[in-house]
Formats: structure tokens, sequence, C-alpha cells
């Protein structure tokens, strides 16, 4: 990880693709450097961030990238990215759509030196800390917040727990009208605003309405997690075949339900195994 000044406060990183991206948000929290501060404990490498513009609690990878360098397979060469050529959006970007044509070699982002961390976007996040929605905590304790959340919440599982072979969260927050958003926060469901003023609903919950609790087996060898409804979790009679055949069962059910279409959030389920003991399929 190399450090540069760019004047007053203003700070670049420059990660390898290779770096685990919860080590590289471990570094900046230490260094006091803000930016990343809430993309803790989420598994994956630093490369493999920008591919599906990895965020949570209201930040994106895509907030503070400044530059990718990139092998560019199509052109036969090394080159540099900008943000604006990556496509960037809501849990994608180029190098989703495009598969195959680029490999990142590093991520430089755009930090800031200062004690306190980015505005607070998420109520849980705001109620766990606990201050009000917009504040600025300091950096450390907002970082170490995000890390308990995310363990309270199943997110981040024992690799020797029932539930440790998992895909994570499988659909993304659906966008969903004022009205509709309205009739769900009526029902006690949590609903976020984007910067943008767009409202997203929470799948999870979506999901609970239509009663895939927490534990459910949806499929051969697939089950809701114990602990949140939107991650699924392989047992060893798990295939590719009764993954994916469990997406749909979930999505149909919050369609017909609430007149939700859901969007997977896996781009393309593997063809192997869901076990680590080989494929079969």
């Amino acid at each position: 990880i190399a450090v540069r000044s760019l004047g007053g406060v203003a700070v670049e990183v420059t990660a390898q693709a290779g770096e685990p991206l919860d080590a590289l948000v471990a570094f900046t929290v230490t260094e006091g450097l803000s930016g990343i501060e809430y993309l803790g404990g989420i598994p994956g490498t630093t490369g493999a961030a920008p591919v599906q513009n990895t965020g949570a609690y209201g930040q994106q990878i895509s907030d503070t990238l400044i530059r990718l360098t990139v092998y560019d397979w199509a052109l036969g060469h090394t080159r540099a990215l900008l943000p604006a050529e990556c496509g960037f959006g809501y849990r994608t970007s180029t190098f989703k759509t495009q598969p195959g044509r680029f490999t990142i070699l590093d991520v430089s982002l755009r930090l800031t030196r200062q004690g306190c961390a980015a505005p607070v976007r998420y109520q849980q996040l705001a109620d766990a800390l606990p201050v009000r929605l917009g504040a600025r905590p300091p950096l450390a304790e907002a970082a170490q917040a995000v890390l308990t959340d995310r363990r309270n919440r199943g997110l981040n599982l024992p690799a020797d727990g029932p539930d440790a072979r998992q895909t994570g969260s499988v659909f993304l927050n659906p966008l969903v009208p004022r009205a509709q958003a309205t009739s769900i926060r009526a029902a006690g469901g949590p609903v976020h605003t984007n910067l943008d003023g767009t409202l997203r609903a929470s799948a999870g919950w979506l999901l609970e309405q239509t009663g895939f609790l927490p534990g459910t087996q949806v499929g051969p060898g697939v089950y809701c997690s114990q602990d949140r409804a939107l991650t699924l979790t392989a047992r060893d009679d798990a295939t590719a075949t009764s993954f994916t055949t469990a997406l749909e069962v979930l999505a149909h059910a919050v369609l017909t339900t609430h007149r939700i279409r859901l969007q997977y959030e896996p781009a393309q389920p593997c063809r192997r195994s869901l076990s680590r003991h080989g494929a079969r399929d």
C-alpha cells in the first residue's frame, strides 16, 4: 500500500489488486484517512471491489476512486482508467458488464486525513454509534461500529460455522416508488433514501415478509442463513442448479406478494457445486 500527499488534507492511497479490501480499510483507518471506513469487513480483494462497485452503509468504492491500472485484453497492453471510463452504478461497472475485457492491477483512491468519518446515512448505524443521521463520528469508532453491526447481522461468519459456505447477499435492494416506500415504512420495513432522492427497500425484509425467514430451506441443499434471509448458504448436497432454482423461487415469491421485481446480485451463478468438496452439477 502506497500513500502520497496531494496537498492539504488530501491523500492518494494506491493498493495492489490482491490486497484484501478489509486490510486496506483497516490500514486507512489506522492512518486516520477517511473515505472507505464503512467498507470494513467486506470479503474479497481491493481489485474486485470496482467490479461490483462494492458498497455499504451509503459508501461505495467509486466515491473515492481516482484511477485504476488495468490490463486491457482487447488492446493488449496496460493502461490507466479514470472513474468516468468505468461505468459505475449501483453494484455494477464496466468490469461487470464487459467480463474478460480488463484485469485490474491496482486501485488508487483519494482519501482525506481527518479524525472523523463520512456522514452516517443509515439509521441502524446511527443507532449503534449512537449519533444522529448526517453526523460525522470519530473515524475509529465508526469503523468499529460497522464491524460490530456486520457481525450482529450475520454478515461476517466463522469459517467453521454452519453458514460458512454462503454467497452473501443474493439480491440488490430494489428501487421503489414513493407511494410503495410509504407503505413499506408503515408496515415496519426499512427504506433507504439515496443521495439522488431515489428510494430503495430492503430485499431481506421483503423476503422475510413472504415467509422466507432465516434458516428456511429454499431448495435441495440451499438455505437462508440462520441470521438473515438475504444470504443463501449451502449444505453438501447443494448444486449450481439448486442454487439458481432457489433464486428463482425467492424472486417469484417477492414479485407475487409485493409486486416488486428483485434483481440478482450474483452476476452469473457458477456451474460448480457450492460444496467445497468438488464439482457436482
